[in-house]
């Protein structure tokens, strides 16, 4: 296999070529046809590639068994910003942080908010599906993306969607992209729809010891006419918290500030306030050895499962379209996790960090029993659907393999 990875580096040219920490070969292509090279070579050669951007997230996945690694740092920079447009196309090693700069210029940005902007780079952020509070307003990542530019693992160049908002030419093939951790394809360009940045937006906190009287609250401000931008559930052993941001001409807001305090006070007595960066929370979650996840639910068992979540010694964070990030010290919650999430129809669960307790082969092994969806014939049928995808993009499982959930 060695000479494998020998005989693919001599035959690129243009493309660099180091070792990381670990002695593997890191490729880092600087064009499309480059990286085209690179997949290519590598699916002939039977020799396994990991894609890497920032490495913010690796840890989402499973680990790669690869040869080499393709890293995105070349392919950075806004290629084409079409302010009139409200369009840009950005390479997938840019920074998300870099990227809004560039875009700030026109008073314009990517109405997404992942984790760590300022080291996470755009293809990273779409191969993991990441987004924040923001989603409220504006959709999910596979909303704002208009066009991709992707390499297979047999180098064949890819280009879906376009470059203008109405377009509807072609496969809608990014959107199968987003969120398949890079086994399906290389993702190379973006090109995003962009929205004006808001000039004026206030933030308002109102805490509480009562979650479902919280949670009253925050399906009340979902049904209102408010112009809400973000809001989120914090839930921890200190208390509750209902974050929400506004966007609107200052005068308005004045007046949706007066109104958001009278929706806390219909209830049960709350704490209400203005704070700044309470919407970064979530990063705190991943901080040391800990176990995380992500839990995906209908709003309406927010408030509940937030309670449920305190009651095992955890802390979350809960965006306000249902998902939530949790945090617990205590790996051997994951049990009564699972119990937790297979009582509640709509949800979902997702181990993003294991502490070290975990790590260990036998320990995995016993985790990924224990957060496992139940069986039956729609299990097995989504299980075959996704390993037919995988098989019909990158039979030789050269892109990431094992990365994706079941080892895909």
């Amino acid at each position: 296999m060695a000479m494998g990875v020998e005989s693919l580096i001599a035959g690129l040219d243009g493309v660099e070529c180091a070792r990381n920490a670990q002695g593997r070969v890191v490729l880092s292509p600087g064009t499309v046809e480059e990286v085209a090279a690179v997949t290519r070579a590598a699916n002939e050669r039977g020799v396994a590639i990991e894609i890497a951007g920032a490495g913010t997230k690796r840890g989402w996945g499973n680990p790669v068994d690869a040869q080499i690694v393709l890293s995105a740092a070349r392919l950075n920079g806004v290629r084409e910003h079409s302010w009139q447009d409200l369009t840009a196309t950005v390479g997938a090693g840019t920074t998300w942080a870099a990227m809004q700069q560039e875009l700030a210029k026109h008073g314009q940005f990517v109405a997404l908010d992942p984790l760590w902007p300022e080291t996470a780079t755009v293809g990273g952020v779409i191969a993991t599906n990441d987004s924040g509070a923001l989603r409220l307003r504006y959709g999910s990542l596979r909303d704002l993306i208009i066009g991709m530019t992707i390499v297979l693992a047999d180098g064949t160049i890819a280009k879906s969607g376009g470059k203008v908002v109405k377009n509807v030419a072609g496969y809608d093939l990014h959107k199968l992209m987003t969120g398949a951790f890079g086994t399906l394809g290389v993702i190379v360009e973006v090109t995003f729809r962009l929205h004006p940045v808001a000039a004026h937006t206030r933030v308002w906190s109102v805490a509480s010891q009562d979650a479902d009287a919280l949670g009253e609250v925050m399906m009340k401000v979902l049904d209102s006419h408010l112009s809400m931008q973000a809001m989120q559930m914090c839930a921890s052993a200190e208390g509750y918290a209902l974050d929400v941001e506004l966007a609107s001409l200052p005068e308005v807001l004045t007046t949706q500030m007066e109104q958001l305090r009278r929706l806390a006070h219909e209830g049960a007595p709350m704490e209400a306030a203005e704070v700044q960066g309470i919407f970064n929370a979530r990063e705190a979650l991943f901080r040391g050895d800990a176990l995380v996840v992500k839990m995906t639910m209908v709003p309406g068992a927010i408030a509940r499962l937030s309670r449920e979540v305190v009651k095992l010694g955890g802390t979350a964070v809960t965006q306000a379209v249902g998902i939530m990030f949790a945090r617990f010290e205590d790996a051997t919650t994951l049990s009564a996790l699972r119990e937790l999430v297979e009582a509640e129809e709509s949800a979902a669960l997702v181990v993003l960090q294991a502490p070290t307790v975990l790590q260990a082969p036998d320990a995995i092994s016993r985790a990924a029993e224990e957060v496992a969806p139940a069986g039956g014939p729609r299990a097995a049928a989504r299980s075959a659907l996704i390993e037919e995808i995988k098989r019909q993009f990158d039979a030789k499982r050269t892109l990431n393999p094992g990365r994706f959930v079941g080892e895909i």
